[in-house]
């Protein structure tokens, strides 16, 4: 591994998994959703071509689950031409320094997140306190020091463009992180949203491990701003995706698609925000 990259000292393989574990899903023709433990990583780009990116880089310890993935569905030795992240969580750059060394590529992030990839700030930390389940309960033991990039990461071009993926445009969509974004493609109304809301309920380990399928806001053990986590959901809604792929649960599209979300707009401070916690603003409720 470079020595100018490394991750945190805090970490470490977590023991978490859902019966999703390993599945990948054809969402479009040029879109797949693979789910690392609990969490989904995304390609996007056509099979034929070769052409594609990768978004996010999944749990702990699963570089060598991601590099079967993508040869399986883009060819032996073929990798994506860039890394985009939706944010710098551990469960979405656990496989990142081992992927880039691999790979030799860029990983593009919003300039906000760079702190967190580069070794200069820790997110805050997860909040166990939040009403919910076990994977709440568990979230002290999820590591949120900085990984460091070095520079291996850049930030993503400010006129909202992606590298490599001219179809699709990025969106701020912060409060689960600071630099959070989505993915939109207006051609298709397709959004990959990353954690702005996800369709599990990804504090409960139950619904985790058996992935029923519900719209919730971002998970809430890491949501530190939920004002601007709401303001991001209203924005997604706004956009009326046709298809949804977000960084838990399974893909959501058409009618539950368009329902889930006015609800979750609707609703937002019952179903997302958490009664008590130390990033929730009794304002809210």
């Amino acid at each position: 591994m470079d020595k100018d990259m490394n991750y945190g000292s805090d970490y470490k393989y977590i023991p978490a998994t859902s019966i999703g574990s390993g599945m990948t899903i054809q969402v479009l023709p040029d879109l797949f959703c693979h789910t690392v433990q609990i969490v989904n990583i995304i390609l996007a780009g056509d099979p034929n071509t070769k052409d594609f990116i990768l978004v996010d880089a999944g749990m702990p310890h699963s570089a060598n689950e991601i590099i079967s993935v993508v040869e399986e569905y883009y060819g032996a030795n073929s990798h994506p031409k860039a890394i985009i992240l939706t944010h710098g969580h551990f469960d979405h750059v656990g496989a990142i320094i081992e992927l880039v060394k691999h790979w030799e590529i860029p990983v593009y992030a919003h300039e906000l997140e760079l702190p967190y990839l580069t070794g200069q700030k820790s997110y805050p930390e997860p909040d166990p306190t939040v009403e919910g389940g076990l994977i709440a309960k568990m979230s002290p033991l999820f590591p949120n020091e900085p990984i460091n990039l070095d520079n291996h990461v850049e930030k993503l071009p400010a006129d909202g463009t992606i590298p490599y993926l001219p179809d699709f445009c990025w969106i701020h969509t912060p409060g689960h992180s600071p630099g959070h974004i989505s993915l939109f493609r207006e051609s298709d109304n397709t959004l990959i949203v990353g954690d702005a809301f996800v369709t599990v309920k990804q504090d409960s380990l139950y619904k985790v491990i058996t992935q029923k399928q519900e719209i919730n806001g971002p998970p809430r053990y890491f949501t530190t701003d939920w004002e601007a986590a709401k303001e991001s959901v209203i924005k997604l809604a706004s956009l009326s995706p046709s298809v949804a792929i977000t960084g838990h649960g399974l893909p959501m599209s058409g009618e539950l698609l368009t329902k889930s979300l006015e609800k979750l707009v609707h609703d937002f401070d019952q179903i997302a925000v958490p009664d008590f916690g130390k990033y929730v603003d009794k304002n809210l409720h």
